[in-house]
């Protein structure tokens, strides 16, 4: 009898292994499928060539875009505040725009974080790239007018 109540179990024990371990498997895949940056890398050429663009491109106080973020990082971290740059993220705009964004925490000197969106706007036909966003025009030097514009002049009846 002890031995009928000791095989009815076993099926079950080997199902609940095999449930817990599909459990583990697939929540192992679902984690490398959307979590894991070799995974979610630029998927377009172009998307990287616009990424690239970015932050290749000169910056108000330092060579690059990709320096001046990384310097100012750098140098909250020095100071012992707290400093958090994310990932730089691509999206594809439209024909040959893309829009490449990238945020960063800071902490002021009294403790309160702030969090600023830098967004560009690479055009990839022009190899041109334009602040679109408030903090990226802060970092991005404006690019000489082609044409500079002269006030009109008022006529004044003789």
């Amino acid at each position: 009898m002890a031995e009928a109540k000791t095989l009815d179990r076993v099926p079950v024990y080997r199902v609940v292994h095999f449930a817990v371990m599909a459990a583990l498997v697939l929540g192992g895949l679902y984690y490398a499928w959307t979590g894991l940056p070799a995974v979610t890398e630029t998927k377009d050429k172009r998307e990287a060539e616009a990424l690239a663009l970015v932050q290749s491109h000169p910056a108000i106080g330092a060579d690059t875009i990709l320096d001046a973020m990384n310097e100012h990082v750098r140098s909250m971290k020095e100071r012992g505040q707290g400093v958090r740059l994310g990932e730089w993220r691509v999206h594809h705009v439209e024909d040959d725009i893309y829009e490449i964004r990238v945020q960063l925490r800071d902490q002021s000197v009294r403790g309160q974080w702030f969090e600023r969106e830098f967004i560009w706007h690479a055009h990839m036909a022009l190899k041109k790239v334009n602040a679109a966003s408030l903090p990226a025009d802060g970092v991005t030097p404006k690019a000489p007018d082609a044409e500079p514009s002269a006030p009109p002049q008022a006529s004044r009846p003789g």
